[in-house]
């Protein structure tokens, strides 16, 4: 499902993020990639959602080098992921409902399939009594889970989240990785990075550990 072939990312100013990582990630996987604070993580994780461009190397995900695509293709390729980071990026001005809703409506899903759709990705989540709800009325753990929500509702083959409990407290963030561990159970390639290592013994199949830019083990 994802390839990672001596990937490099340099920023400006001399500073590099990774360096030669190689990995294979195959379809239904749940993979954690660990590490300290600043071992490369995120940077990982953003050139695999294709945020941002390696360069070194390749990154393969669902048989699409990433490097060939242009600009306008995109989003097509975002349509088979879902992104959850640790901000969240929740819209304030719009309801629980509204917020799962907005990713079908860019592509442009019929009202009453949108509406259903959103409604059940609440209620995976256990947020669906909450649906009319503003996210400032939610607590933390409630607005990750509404972030995740968002991430599904387009029926991803790839979730992919960034430090997704970091701010959680312990119980927030058992219920968010069981939520994470439903979603594998049922055949989605999920991939977490997380700085706390106590999660990759519970749920993944594999661990990715990163150390200063490099794959250790």
């Amino acid at each position: 499902m994802i390839t990672c072939s001596a990937v490099g990312k340099r920023y400006p100013g001399g500073l590099t993020a990774l360096d030669g990582v190689s990995c294979d990630i195959a379809a239904g996987e749940m993979v954690f990639i660990t590490g300290h604070s600043g071992a490369g993580k995120s940077t990982l994780v953003k050139l695999i959602a294709a945020i941002e461009r390696p360069t070194a190397g390749s990154i393969v995900v669902n048989g699409q080098n990433l490097a060939a695509l242009r600009g306008s293709a995109l989003p097509y390729l975002r349509r088979n992921l879902g992104l959850v980071f640790q901000d969240q990026k929740l819209l304030f001005d719009r309801n629980a409902l509204e917020n799962v809703l907005l990713p079908l409506a860019i592509i442009g899903t019929p009202m009453r399939e949108a509406t259903r759709r959103a409604q059940a990705a609440l209620d995976k989540v256990g947020l669906l009594e909450r649906a009319k709800a503003n996210p400032i009325a939610l607590s933390g753990g409630e607005q990750q889970r509404l972030a995740i929500a968002r991430a599904v509702v387009n029926r991803p083959a790839i979730l992919i989240a960034d430090e997704p409990t970091a701010n959680l407290d312990a119980e927030s963030a058992a219920r968010i990785l069981d939520i994470f561990h439903a979603f594998h159970q049922v055949g989605v390639t999920v991939l977490v990075a997380t700085h706390d290592p106590q999660w990759s013994g519970r749920a993944a199949t594999r661990e990715l550990r990163l150390a200063h830019g490099s794959l250790v083990a």
